[in-house]
């Protein structure tokens, strides 16, 4: 029996937290987790079929994997995830030595599973989609550290042209508040400071009734909890309640990913993304007029089928009107099985890149006028790591989402700092360390 197990995770914190949820599983059933991949007995990648980038990165650590085995021909080798639900006949036709491919639905089986697998020659795979799992009453194990990713729902009932989801993870279902304010209180226990809640589209969290504001609202009152995030809402889901509770809590941070995707509303609408770019608009005005200093990032695709470079620039033009403090910026990635992936009029490669520099260059314009916009503002910086740059610099987050860079004085890790912003540069912030005397943070 396999007794020590090695796990390495690709793609979208949602990919974290269900390794988390893996840990957690194998731990309670006796096996062990190892830093030293040669010595493993069971080797797992969970992985991530959003974009063609990260499969191929995992195609090439299969390989690697599979030299491992070579050497240990009883290791056993799992493909966990999104690309094990999405290319599972692939990846037993090309790579025989996988031996056990589950999709996100069947990690409750895994110990049973490598029971079976072992002195076993035979493939293991189940990749059946739930319309009930959401590991309700399972808890994850993990390393310490300040942030604790917490899943919410699981699945996705949107159907954006673009996006795999909904065929990779199934169906939205949304775990019971309960459950979620359990492990909430966990992490609490377990030392954890700050909470993100995780969900394809958290906003449209929906359990017996109770929606995303209840659920806000619950967790808030937690005892420990010092500062909630979340993502990622849909824009066609936040809610006037959503943005009360958020300014009723000083604990739920002053900060909102509010994904765009594109600008303009003929390509909005072959996206199926359910809302107009004048809707968009007028929700960030809202946001901004109810949580004064909140912090927006956005998605935004490029090159998506049939954009022309008209529509494009109307991307540039919502951007230039609503100025997002900070964007995740991507190419069109086609993916095989998607509604996106029939269409004919897909763009050049180079027209794509073109695009995205044009973006990327906006957006460094706009988060270096947002963040100039703060300087001389005394913030509270929760202190994360070390500087890369300098041993005796810290890094931290304000709450609304922007990483201070300043002298460690006598603050420590875990810290809660009130930081005066004094230059900003590039993307990010510098500051010295205050004493409030009596000062509110801004």
């Amino acid at each position: 029996m396999s007794k020590s197990y090695f796990i390495e995770t690709y793609g979208c914190q949602m990919n974290v937290a269900d390794s988390e949820l893996v840990s957690g599983l194998l731990t309670k059933a006796g096996y062990s987790e190892t830093k030293d991949i040669h010595n493993a007995d069971a080797i797992f990648v969970n992985t991530c079929a959003i974009r063609e980038h990260a499969e191929e990165k995992v195609h090439s650590r299969l390989g690697y994997y599979h030299q491992i085995k070579k050497k240990n021909p009883k290791m056993i080798i799992g493909l966990l995830g999104c690309m094990a639900q999405n290319l599972k006949e692939d990846i037993l036709e090309s790579k025989p030595y996988v031996d056990i491919v589950l999709g996100p639905d069947s990690y409750r089986r895994l110990p049973e599973i490598i029971e079976k697998r072992n002195g076993n020659s035979t493939h293991i795979v189940d990749t059946k989609l739930s319309r009930f799992e959401v590991y309700d009453d399972m808890f994850p194990s993990r390393h310490l550290g300040i942030n604790a990713w917490i899943p919410i729902m699981r699945g996705c009932d949107k159907f954006c042209t673009f996006c795999i989801v909904p065929f990779t993870r199934g169906r939205e279902r949304s775990r019971s508040l309960e459950g979620i304010i359990d492990e909430i209180a966990q992490a609490v226990s377990d030392g954890f400071i700050e909470i993100t809640l995780l969900g394809q589209n958290v906003n449209s969290y929906n359990h017996e009734g109770r929606g995303f504001h209840e659920l806000l609202d619950a967790i808030a009152n937690v005892v420990g909890v010092k500062r909630i995030r979340y993502t990622s809402p849909h824009p066609q889901d936040m809610t006037k309640d959503v943005l009360d509770v958020m300014g009723k809590h000083d604990n739920i941070c002053n900060y909102v990913h509010l994904p765009l995707q594109a600008g303009n509303n003929k390509v909005l609408k072959r996206m199926n993304r359910t809302y107009t770019k004048e809707e968009f608009i007028s929700l960030a005005d809202q946001i901004r007029d109810k949580l004064p200093h909140v912090g927006i990032s956005t998605d935004i695709i490029v090159g998506f089928p049939g954009e022309n470079e008209l529509e494009f620039q109307e991307t540039l033009e919502v951007m230039d009107a609503i100025k997002f403090d900070s964007a995740y910026t991507f190419k069109y990635s086609s993916r095989p099985g998607t509604k996106a992936a029939e269409f004919e009029d897909h763009i050049a490669e180079p027209e794509k890149q073109d695009r995205l520099e044009r973006v990327i260059k906006a957006q460094k314009e706009h988060t270096l006028q947002r963040n100039k916009s703060i300087v001389g503002r005394v913030e509270m910086v929760l202190v994360e790591k070390e500087s890369k740059r300098s041993a005796n610099q810290w890094v931290g987050r304000t709450d609304s989402n922007k990483w201070v860079i300043f002298d460690k004085e006598n603050s420590h890790i875990r810290d809660f700092t009130p930081v005066r912003i004094t230059e900003a540069k590039g993307i990010s912030l510098h500051g010295k360390i205050v004493q409030l005397q009596g000062m509110e943070a801004a």
